[in-house]
This record gives structure tokens, C-alpha cells and sequence, in this order.
């Protein structure tokens, strides 16, 4: 697997500097001063490349999963799924097709494991769960698979949000001590299971009007080579997480990001970009 931090280019939707140009505008000041290049998806339909692009598993190879998500099972969700074979085609990006209905925000990786929501076993329930977790092993190529609880507000179902790898032995996770104790002890069994060390990361999504929006949620930052984008929303909590993301990547190049108007739709940093090696 290619983790985040060996990532070297980022694309970005086409459509995002038509739907949110101020947002836009801000983002590319950022990137300009992390000397990061970026390259727009032709023809997009919605601007959360990182769920309907392919997964990348080496240099040359990339999976094409099936992007049909249940919160998108509507007539008017269906206009926002973009043709994935046309942009791929556009950027002359190779890559194999599998028959599993799987969005990228809920595959979290690094070199040897991958994490991922439950929500994958009932978006394909023709498979046996043993059976799923199989083919995404060989699909993947990877021995350890690791599943977590769907956080019971957040409509996607996406591991992103949740957690992130800061290396192959250490994973940084959502504080959820404003969740409730039944969420709290199956999400906490399940991290205890991977036998992967933890460090916590502020999580305030408490002043949200709907649970449909991600104001408050730290952990879907951007991540690439030696580059930590880092989203903040005008809250308290901000100072203590930058200063967090300070002492876990010292060394790198850490920048922040106002991220409040995309993030009212649903997602953060890490939805918005598709980073690849």
C-alpha cells in the first residue's frame, strides 16, 4: 500500500473552484506555500474525489471499486456521481476494476494494514463476511485488516474520519469522550484488537446544526510528502490541535486551512483531495 506521507501529487475536482471559489482561492494560497502542485479532475459531479477515485496499492496499481453509496440513493444523489472511467481515461490512469461497492474515505492505510468501517459488509451483502474480508485482503494485499463501528451520526460511514495512521504502529484517533458509553466501548474494542499503540486527537462537532456536517473534525486533514494541511474552524479547540499536529510531524511543512464551508456539506481535507505516488 502507498500510506499518505509518500504521496507526492494531489488532484483535486474540477468542480470545486466552481462550487466554492472563495474556499478554493484560500486552499490554493496554502498549497502555494507548501510547494504543492495540484492537477484538476476533468468533468467532475461532485468534489469528494477521494470516494470515487481509485484506491492505490502501488506505484502502477490502482483499484477501481464500485462508487454507489446509500446516502446517494436518490434521484437527485444519482447527478453528483461523476463517470470515474472517463476521468481516469482523461488522465490516463490504469487501473483494475473489482465488483465491490466501496467509497476511498473509508480505506485508511498504511504500508501493511488497512482500516476500514463496517458499513463495507452491508453495502455487499451478496458476500459472506469472511469471504469479503478475503478478497479486500488479496484486493489490497495485505495481511491485516482492521474494522471499526460506524460512528452512529456520521451518514458516510467513512474511516477517515475517524482515524489515520501516524505510522505503521501507531494510529491517531477521535477523542470520543462526548460520545455515548455504548459507542465508546465497541469503537474502543475494536482499536484494542488492531494492538496498534493510540494518541488521541481533539473531535468537537457539538456545535453543529445537523449531523450531516464535519465543522469540528480535525483528523480528515491532508496529508502528503513531508506536508500537513491541517483543518481549523474558528473554535477553541484549534490552538490545541495545532499544537498536537506540531509535535507528531515536526520536521514537516504544517499549514492551516479555515475548512467551515466545505465542511457544512460533509467532509474535510482528506474527502476533497485524491493524493497519489
Amino acid at each position: 500500500m502507498i500510506p499518505d506521507d509518500q504521496t507526492n501529487k494531489l488532484f483535486l475536482a474540477d468542480c470545486l473552484p466552481k462550487k466554492y471559489p472563495d474556499f478554493f482561492r484560500d486552499l490554493e494560497k496554502v498549497l502555494q506555500k507548501c510547494e504543492l502542485e495540484y492537477a484538476l479532475l476533468p468533468n467532475t459531479k461532485d468534489i469528494w474525489a477521494r470516494d470515487y477515485m481509485p484506491v492505490q496499492i502501488g506505484e502502477s496499481q490502482f483499484i477501481q471499486f464500485i462508487y454507489d453509496p446509500d446516502y446517494l440513493k436518490t434521484k437527485k444523489g444519482l447527478k453528483t456521481i461523476s463517470d470515474v472511467d472517463g476521468i481516469c481515461n482523461a488522465i490516463q490512469i490504469e487501473r483494475m476494476k473489482s465488483d465491490l461497492v466501496l467509497d476511498g474515505g473509508n480505506v485508511v492505510k498504511t504500508h501493511d494494514a488497512v482500516l476500514m468501517c463496517e458499513k463495507v459488509f452491508s453495502e455487499n451483502p451478496r458476500f459472506e463476511r469472511k469471504s469479503l474480508e478475503q478478497k479486500l485482503r488479496e484486493l489490497f494485499e495485505v495481511e491485516k485488516l482492521w474494522f471499526l463501528p460506524q460512528q452512529p451520526e456520521d451518514f458516510t460511514g467513512h474511516a477517515d474520519g475517524m482515524v489515520r495512521f501516524l505510522d505503521k504502529n501507531t494510529l491517531l484517533i477521535n477523542d470520543y469522550s462526548g460520545e455515548s458509553k455504548a459507542f465508546q466501548k465497541v469503537f474502543d474494542s475494536a482499536i484494542e484488537s488492531t494492538g496498534l499503540d493510540t494518541i488521541k486527537i481533539p473531535y468537537h462537532p457539538y456545535r453543529n446544526k445537523s449531523n450531516d456536517q464535519a465543522n469540528g473534525i480535525y483528523i480528515n486533514y491532508l496529508q502528503m510528502q513531508n506536508t500537513l494541511i491541517v483543518p481549523v474552524y474558528g473554535l477553541p479547540e484549534d490552538e490545541q490541535v495545532v499544537y498536537v499536529f506540531e509535535q507528531l510531524f515536526k520536521g514537516q511543512k504544517i499549514e492551516i486551512l479555515d475548512c467551515n464551508e466545505i465542511a457544512k456539506e460533509g467532509g474535510v481535507l482528506n474527502c476533497i483531495s485524491w493524493t497519489v505516488r
